[in-house]
């Protein structure tokens, strides 16, 4: 049991090895630029305020004025973060994962 699990994680490194580039070509283009995503507005002008942010020449402004910046950034990104959709997983979880389908298996 402990040479299959050996070999089955030397399988699994040897395979996140190898680069991804090789399958970039079963893509086709044309249907890639045909499905835009929709930005919804509100988002469109919280991204537009960010851009804005950072184009501004911050070496005028006063220290508070700075520090009041940098909590809209924060409070814009938290917000960004909460409106998305995405299942995000931690690299711990997907180790946790990976050794627990090795082991029951």
């Amino acid at each position: 049991m402990k040479k299959l699990s050996f070999y089955l994680m030397i399988i699994l490194l040897s395979l996140g090895a190898f680069p991804t580039t090789m399958f970039a070509a079963e893509k086709n283009i044309a249907t890639a630029k045909s499905d835009p995503k929709e930005i919804p507005a509100e988002v469109r002008t919280m991204l537009n305020r960010l851009d804005e942010i950072k184009a501004m020449d911050k070496s005028s402004l006063a220290s508070s004025e700075k520090k009041e910046l940098r909590k809209e950034v924060r409070e814009i990104k938290s917000q960004l973060r909460s409106s998305g959709n995405g299942l995000y997983l931690s690299v711990g979880a997907i180790i946790i994962i990976i050794l627990l389908l090795i082991l029951l298996l």
